[in-house]
């Protein structure tokens, strides 16, 4: 169980920093403007629950992609928590 929870954490984190340098914007405003130009490249209709994501959240004030690496971490720890309790 500690080796899977190694390797899962390691990806987890190792793939979200990898992510963070390689996002094609520095600031919100930017961010913003990165989601609009994808917006406009699809049917809100054919693809409802991205248009909602960009909408609803990604457009919405004060959103940040960072906080996003804090909850995924906290459902790896819970779930690994559950993992191990379930052994004992």
């Amino acid at each position: 169980m500690a080796a899977r929870a190694l390797l899962l954490l390691d990806s987890y984190i190792y793939g979200f920093a990898a992510q963070e340098v390689s996002l094609p914007f520095n600031t919100p405003g930017e961010l913003i403007e990165l989601t609009g130009s994808i917006m406009e490249q699809f049917r809100p209709e054919d693809y409802p629950h991205l248009a909602k994501l960009g909408s609803d959240v990604i457009l919405r004030p004060g959103y940040d992609h960072a906080a996003q690496f804090t909850y995924g971490l906290e459902l790896i720890l819970d779930s690994l928590e559950r993992a191990r309790n379930a052994t004992d």
